[in-house]
């Protein structure tokens, strides 16, 4: 248990009681890291940009085109060069510099940006390019999100890196929290061009902000990218079992209890069809509340543990929002599991940055890109697929009860994911006195 703050009373004015801060998010890696301040400040100010493109594109598809499956296709092209170049992405992080890898990734966005910004201008917009920016954004994005990663370990302090998870989960929250219902305006009053020439202007600031990192190159036991690379990669993994829990957990919890697809069915069968915006609000939101309490997380160290213990209840919490009738119930249900949902990412976070060694850090960080994204696409696919089988009410209850079973079985399966420690992991403490010497050594 924490001590309580004996320097100053509760109450003592201008500061928050000890308890409160306790809450509070740990804003230790802010204070001391200038380049996750210029990472953080340019995750933020990107990822309200591409919010206005995530719902600009299928608007403009669905406009040009007043197909479903077509604006369904756009989720599809996406997919494949996630996959493919998520690993690749993963070497590639290993092998070179991450700053330049980050730099020019942004870049490329940005001129996508622009592509779409010009076709949006045209007097008759075409369809083609749409798919074309869709399948290259997501390949730059596959190869830019493991060089991040990557990154985090080297410019944040060992015990910080929890603080730090936390932190960027709070700034992917505040922007799905604001971001779709700040484009759902910009698109609806001011047109998709000013949507697709904000985005553009996001990636302009952010690429600014990434000039102003410190050079990272790769370690001097980087593989250079090849497939035998990305292998090794795998290897590891598959060798380090509490890894590998982490990663099974999260794709059980999103392919089997994923609700997203069938909440407009859900809202009509509620008769709260104006319920829906609130629906898909509500699992952001969820996390967004735990992103703003999470001073605690830094205090836990059996990491693994609370990564079971938060997809159980990320399951249980779909049981209960499938089960129950009231539309606002249904609602506190979704937020409780946005919560949970929270709660597993960063812990699954601080365990992959304090354990996984320096020259594996991209390919690992490529393998976590496929965890946390294939799942919630493939979970949309089992969602739609149950509903149809049995009911929409059916297929969300009976995802979530899926779901705790697959957590419980994995977690039997996998004893070390629920007995690691960071305090005795032998991983996490090489890596932590490594980082404590080269930090002596300079």
């Amino acid at each position: 248990m924490t001590e309580p703050d004996c320097d100053a009373p509760e109450s003592a004015p201008g500061r928050a009681p000890s308890r409160l801060r306790a809450l509070l998010p740990d804003l230790a890696p802010w204070r001391t890291s200038a380049d996750f301040r210029r990472l953080w400040v340019a995750g933020l100010v990107t990822n309200f940009g591409s919010f206005l493109t995530f719902v600009a594109l299928p608007v403009q598809m669905k406009d040009l085109t007043g197909s479903v499956v077509a604006v369904g296709a756009i989720g599809a092209v996406e997919l494949v060069p996630l996959i493919v170049f998520g690993l690749y992405g993963g070497a590639l992080a290993d092998a070179l510099d991450k700053r330049k890898l980050i730099l020019w990734t942004e870049v490329g966005q940005g001129l996508l940006s622009g592509v779409l910004l010009v076709n949006a201008l045209l007097p008759d917009p075409l369809v083609w390019p749409l798919y074309a920016v869709a399948a290259l954004s997501s390949s730059l994005v596959a190869v830019q999100r493991p060089a991040l990663d990557a990154l985090t370990p080297r410019i944040v302090r060992h015990e910080h890196l929890p603080a730090a998870a936390a932190l960027n989960s709070l700034r992917w929250t505040v922007g799905g929290v604001a971001g779709p219902a700040v484009a759902g305006l910009v698109v609806a009053y001011a047109g998709l061009g000013w949507a697709y020439a904000a985005d553009l202007a996001t990636f302009v600031v952010s690429v600014a902000l990434a000039v102003g990192l410190a050079a990272s190159p790769a370690s001097h036991e980087a593989a250079k990218p090849s497939l035998r690379s990305i292998l090794e990669g795998a290897q590891y993994a598959w060798s380090r079992k509490e890894l590998l829990g982490t990663y099974a957990i999260d794709l059980a919890a999103m392919f089997f209890a994923f609700p997203l697809a069938v909440l407009p069915f859900l809202a009509d069968e509620l008769d709260a069809e104006w319920s829906l915006g609130l629906m898909y609000a509500a699992l952001p939101a969820g996390a967004l509340l735990v992103s703003l309490t999470s001073g605690w997380t830094s205090r836990v160290h059996r990491h693994g543990r609370m990564v079971v213990l938060a997809a159980a209840f990320w399951g249980l919490a779909m049981v209960a929002a499938g089960v129950v009738h009231d539309v606002w119930l249904v609602l506190l249900f979704l937020a409780l599991g946005g919560c949970f949902d929270m709660v597993s990412g960063i812990f699954r976070a601080a365990m992959w940055n304090q354990t996984i060694p320096d020259e594996l850090r991209g390919r690992l960080a490529g393998i976590e890109l496929l965890s946390y994204s294939v799942g919630p696409q493939l979970g949309q696919v089992r969602a739609g697929g149950m509903a149809a089988w049995i009911g929409v009410r059916g297929s969300v209850w009976a995802g979530g009860v899926l779901c705790v079973a697959a957590v419980g079985a994995l977690a039997l399966c996998l004893p070390k994911l629920m007995t690691y420690d960071v305090r005795t992991n032998e991983h996490a403490v090489r890596l932590k006195e490594s980082r404590e010497g080269a930090t002596t050594g300079a």
